[in-house]
């Protein structure tokens, strides 16, 4: 960590020693990350992201951690890497520690998913992405060829492996801001390596965040159906449960999600500020006017002073175009 992540570390912190009751017990550090994947430029659903996370973590004193998902090494690209990091520097996001790869960690995700196999937890399915969408037009509802019940037929080399959901299974928790989840499960077994011999990000995803101690997963309310299937592979593992919020979805006009696989416009480092503020109020943040003509460094010092998360409260979606949210409490 540089020196002036260093001296952001030392005063965030000091706040929340500051304003903690006197004689209570040492809070729980707080651990945040933003993790995204080089398969394009960050973009406007990015920022908002990682804006988020960061005010999560930093107004409270945390830690905010950066991780690169490239561990689907067929579609990253070394010069998105780059870019990345540029723009987050370029929008004054400090983080902490060394950027964690996942295309450097395949030999961790290989021993976590042993740990399953010695216990019977997985199994080779001969199922592809195609045999399932045929079938029933959702992908992720898993296996459809009864695979489980005829292992000794297949062979590794012509199979992904899947974790077995054990039968039954739900799961309860309640979201930062949308609100209680219950009774969810998993729509099917979660493959955990594919055909090709790549982890999946199902599994590096917990595996990772169990390694570095994250204690709150900010993410985009995309992701939120993926959390009853890693919270349920968290628990066979041993890992402990980090709480989860998810945040409302930059969609387009046509109610699509606003992706790199779309080509949305990528943010701009010559245009931080402006594209930070927006990022604020997308957030339903109020930054003051005179903000306009501030640098992003202003910008970050009035935002970690003043972040009200409850302001996003049942907010599932954002557009673009037009600003209203979905889902979101009537404003006066």
């Amino acid at each position: 960590m540089n020196a002036a992540r260093s001296n952001t570390a030392i005063a965030t912190t000091a706040t929340a020693e500051r304003d903690a009751p006197a004689g209570a017990a040492p809070r729980a550090p707080i651990v945040g990350r933003f993790a995204p994947s080089p398969t394009g430029p960050l973009h406007a659903g990015s920022l908002l992201a990682a804006t988020g996370s960061y005010l999560q973590a930093r107004s409270r004193g945390g830690r905010w951690l950066l991780r690169i998902e490239d561990v689907d090494t067929t579609r990253r690209r070394p010069e998105f890497e780059i870019l990345i990091l540029r723009a987050l520097e370029a929008f004054g996001f400090e983080w902490d520690g060394e950027v964690l790869r996942q295309s450097e960690r395949t030999a961790v995700y290989a021993t976590a998913l042993q740990r399953l196999q010695q216990r019977d937890e997985v199994f080779l399915c001969a199922c592809s992405r195609r045999d399932i969408n045929e079938a029933n037009a959702n992908a992720s509802l898993g296996c459809i060829g009864h695979c489980s019940e005829r292992q000794a037929q297949l062979h590794e080399q012509d199979c992904s492996l899947r974790w077995r959901v054990p039968a039954g299974s739900t799961v309860e928790f309640n979201d930062l801001w949308q609100g209680p989840q219950h009774a969810l499960t998993p729509p099917g077994d979660i493959v955990l390596r594919r055909r090709d011999g790549l982890h999946t990000y199902q599994l590096a995803v917990i595996v990772d965040d169990a390694e570095q101690g994250i204690t709150e997963v900010i993410r985009g309310a995309d992701l939120l159906d993926s959390t009853p299937g890693q919270i349920l592979l968290q628990r066979s593992l041993g890992y402990a449960e980090p709480a989860y919020g998810h945040l409302p979805l930059l969609t387009e006009a046509s109610g699509a999600k606003l992706a790199k696989s779309r080509h949305s416009a990528a943010i701009e480092p010559g245009l931080a500020s402006g594209q930070l503020l927006n990022a604020l109020r997308q957030l339903r943040q109020q930054p003051p006017l005179e903000l306009a003509q501030a640098g992003v460094a202003e910008i970050w010092q009035w935002a970690l002073a003043h972040w009200q998360p409850a302001a996003l409260a049942g907010v599932a979606e954002i557009c673009v175009d037009d600003g209203p949210a979905r889902n979101a409490p009537a404003k006066p």
